[in-house]
C-alpha cells in the first residue's frame, strides 16, 4: 500500500532544508501575488454569478417540496449519509488491511488518473466522498420540480460549476500528483508555479486567465500565418488582405473571406499544412481575407452597422476594384456569417447584386434556442455586460474567454491551471492553444446590439432587425449558399444552423456537418484524412430526420465545397498579384492589426 509517508522516507536533512528554503521563496513571491491582487483592474461583479434571484427561487422551490414531501427529503439526507459512512468504513478497513494496490477499480475520470487515488486510503476517500456530494448535488437540482425551463437549465450549469469547482484535484493538500512533485523538486515546482500564476495576473491586469500556451513559441508571420500576401486596404476598422497566387491561373471570380472578430483571423492560417488560406489559393483562387482591428474603448460607439459599412460592404466593393469584376463570392465564419446574412439582406433591399454565392463556416442566424450559451444569455447577466461596457466603452477579451472557457472548465481552466500552478510546468507550445489565447475586444455598442437584438429577441428571424434604416430578415438572403456546421461544436450547434438555413429564401442551399467541433470541424485538410462529413439535399424535413438519412463521406468538405465554388466562379484568366495601381501593397500579410493585443 502506498502511503504519503512513503514519499518522504530516505529524504536527507540538507533535502529537507532545501525544501524549507524554498517554501521561505513562496512566501516572497505571496507578497507579490497581494500586491497584484491590490491593483486588481474592477469589472462589473454582475459578471461573476447569475442574480442571487436564481437561488432564492432554487432555495424556495426545493423547502417547498420538502415540505410537501418530506419523506423524499429524508430519504436523500439517509442515502448521503449512508454513503459516507460506508466512504469512511472503507478507508478504516484499507488502512487496517493494508488493501493491496490494483484491489480498487480504476476510475475512469482523468482528473484520478493517479494510482494513489486508488490505493491510498487518504485519496481514495477523498475521492469517494467528492463523488458522493457532486451526486447529492446535482440529484437535489434534479428533484426540484417547481422550476422549469431556462431556470432549471440555468441552476443545474451553475451546480456543475461548483461541482466541478471542488473537485479534490484542485487543492494542493489533497492531489497527489502536485504533492509529489514538490517533495520530488523540493519545492521548485511550487515556486515554478506561484510565478506563473503572478505572471498570468500581471497580463490581465489582476484577472485570471490561466495562460494555455507558450506565447514565447509562436511569432505572426514567422511560424504562424505565413502565407503570403500584402494588405491593400486599411481602414478604421478593418486591413484587406490580399494572398500571392501559387497557379499560374485564377478562377475569374474572387473570393473575400470575413472572420469573427471575436478572434482572430489567422486560425485559418495557423501552419502550411492545416491552411485554409494556403489551400484555397493552391486551388486556383483570388483570395482576399479581412482581419478586423482589435477595437478599444476609442471604439465604444462602434455597432453592427459600422461592421456591415465600413467592413463587409467596404470589402467587397474594394475586390470588385482590384479584380475589375461585378461580384464576388463570400464566406462569412461564425459571428462574421450572421453578419454576412445581415447584410446580403440589406443588399437585397438595395437591389445589389455584388455577392453570387455566399458560404457560412457555423453560422448562427436564428437563436430561438440558445444552447450552452442559456446560463448567460439572461438578463441579470446582459444587464451587467450593459453595465460594464457603458463603464469601459468595450467588452473586454477575458471576460468573453472565461465565459467559453467555463463551458469547459475542466478542460480549460482547471487542468491548465493545475498543471500551470501546482506542478510549475511551462505552458505547452501549442498553436491551436495560442491562437485562443490570443483574444480580441469587441466594441460597446456593436455588443449590446448582438446580445438584445439577435441572441435575446432572435430579431433577425423573427419580424426583422433595424439596421441602416432597413429591416433586415433572414427569409431575404437569396444567394446561392453552402453552409458548413460541426457535429459536436458547442458554440454554434448545428442543428440551430440548419434550423436559420431552413429560413433563408434562396432556391440553392447546400447544409454539410463536418465532424468533429467549432474549430476542428472547418480546419479540417484533406491531407489529415481524419474527419468526414455529411450531406443530404432535401432541407426540407427537421434537423433530425436530415441527419438520420444524410449520406457520409470519408475526408475533409473542403474538396466538395471547393467543387460547388467552381461552378459559381467563372473563367480561367492570368493570376493575379496583389493590389493595383489604385490599392498598392501597404505592408505584408498577415498585416498590423492582427498584432494588436486585447491587452492593453
Amino acid at each position: 500500500m502506498t502511503t504519503i509517508d512513503d514519499t518522504f522516507t530516505g529524504l536527507s536533512s540538507e533535502h529537507i532544508e532545501r525544501l524549507k528554503k524554498n517554501m521561505d521563496h513562496v512566501e516572497q513571491l505571496s507578497k507579490r501575488l497581494a500586491d497584484v491582487m491590490g491593483n486588481k483592474t474592477a469589472h462589473n461583479a454582475a459578471l461573476d454569478g447569475p442574480n442571487q434571484d436564481l437561488f432564492a427561487r432554487a432555495a424556495t422551490a426545493y423547502w417547498a417540496e420538502a415540505v410537501q414531501n418530506p419523506a423524499r427529503l429524508l430519504e436523500q439526507q439517509v442515502e448521503f449519509w449512508g454513503k459516507s459512512v460506508m466512504n469512511f468504513a472503507e478507508a478504516q478497513q484499507a488502512i487496517t488491511a493494508e488493501t493491496a494496490e490494483g484491489s480498487v477499480p480504476k476510475s475512469s475520470d482523468r482528473r484520478f488518473a493517479n494510482p494513489m487515488w486508488q490505493n491510498n486510503p487518504y485519496f481514495h476517500f477523498v475521492q469517494q466522498q467528492y463523488i458522493t456530494n457532486a451526486d447529492a448535488i446535482r440529484q437535489s437540482v434534479a428533484d426540484i420540480t417547481d422550476l422549469e425551463g431556462k431556470d432549471k437549465q440555468r441552476l443545474r450549469y451553475f451546480a456543475d460549476q461548483i461541482v466541478d469547482m471542488m473537485a479534490p484535484t484542485n487543492f494542493l493538500a489533497t492531489n497527489p500528483d502536485a504533492l509529489e512533485k514538490a517533495v520530488e523538486t523540493e519545492g521548485q515546482s511550487l515556486i515554478d508555479g506561484l510565478e506563473n500564476l503572478v505572471a498570468d495576473l500581471e497580463a490581465n491586469g489582476g484577472e485570471l486567465v490561466v495562460k494555455l500556451a507558450d506565447e514565447s513559441a509562436f511569432e505572426l508571420g514567422r511560424n504562424i500565418a505565413t502565407s503570403e500576401g500584402e494588405v491593400v486596404y486599411r481602414n478604421r476598422m478593418m486591413e484587406l488582405i490580399q494572398y500571392s497566387p501559387s497557379t499560374d491561373t485564377v478562377c475569374e471570380t474572387p473570393i473575400v473571406l470575413f472572420p469573427p472578430w471575436i478572434n482572430k483571423f489567422y486560425i485559418l492560417d495557423l501552419k502550411a499544412q492545416n491552411s485554409l488560406i494556403k489551400w484555397v489559393v493552391e486551388q486556383g483562387y483570388t483570395l482576399f481575407v479581412v482581419s478586423w482591428i482589435n477595437p478599444d474603448e476609442s471604439y465604444a460607439d462602434v455597432g453592427m452597422e459600422d461592421y456591415i459599412q465600413d467592413g463587409f460592404l467596404t470589402a467587397i466593393d474594394v475586390v470588385k476594384q482590384i479584380c475589375d469584376v461585378k461580384q464576388v463570392n463570400a464566406v462569412g465564419y461564425c459571428i462574421a456569417g450572421t453578419t454576412l446574412g445581415l447584410t446580403l439582406s440589406l443588399m437585397k433591399q438595395r437591389g445589389d447584386k455584388s455577392v453570387k454565392s455566399a458560404t457560412f463556416f457555423t453560422a448562427l442566424t436564428d437563436f430561438s434556442d440558445q444552447g450552452e450559451f442559456t446560463p448567460f444569455l439572461q438578463n441579470d447577466f446582459i444587464d451587467g455586460i450593459e453595465e460594464e461596457v457603458g463603464e469601459v466603452g468595450m467588452l473586454r477579451s477575458y471576460i468573453m474567454a472565461r465565459t467559453f472557457s467555463y463551458l469547459r472548465s475542466n478542460d480549460l481552466i482547471y487542468a491548465p491551471a493545475i498543471r500551470s500552478y501546482m506542478m510549475g510546468q511551462t505552458p505547452p507550445a501549442f498553436d491551436l492553444l495560442y491562437w485562443n489565447g490570443d483574444g480580441a475586444n469587441l466594441p460597446a455598442k456593436m455588443a449590446v446590439q448582438y446580445l438584445r437584438g439577435l441572441c435575446q429577441r432572435n430579431e433577425f428571424a423573427e419580424g426583422g432587425i433595424e439596421l441602416m434604416g432597413h429591416k433586415l430578415q433572414l427569409s431575404e438572403v437569396d444567394v446561392p449558399l453552402m453552409a458548413i456546421t460541426c457535429e459536436t461544436d458547442h458554440i454554434a450547434r448545428w442543428k440551430d444552423c440548419y434550423r436559420g438555413v431552413q429560413q433563408m429564401g434562396s432556391r440553392s442551399k447546400s447544409f454539410i456537418v463536418s465532424q468533429s467541433g467549432h474549430i476542428a470541424g472547418i480546419v479540417n485538410p484533406p491531407s489529415k484524412k481524419k474527419y468526414g462529413h455529411y450531406t443530404n439535399a432535401d432541407l426540407k424535413v427537421d434537423a433530425d430526420a436530415w441527419f438520420a438519412n444524410a449520406q457520409f463521406h470519408q475526408g475533409s468538405w473542403w474538396p466538395r465545397w471547393q467543387t460547388w465554388l467552381k461552378k459559381r466562379s467563372g473563367k480561367q484568366i492570368a493570376a493575379r498579384q496583389p493590389g493595383d495601381s489604385n490599392h498598392p501593397p501597404l505592408s505584408p500579410a498577415p498585416g498590423t492589426y492582427v498584432k494588436v493585443s486585447a491587452r492593453r
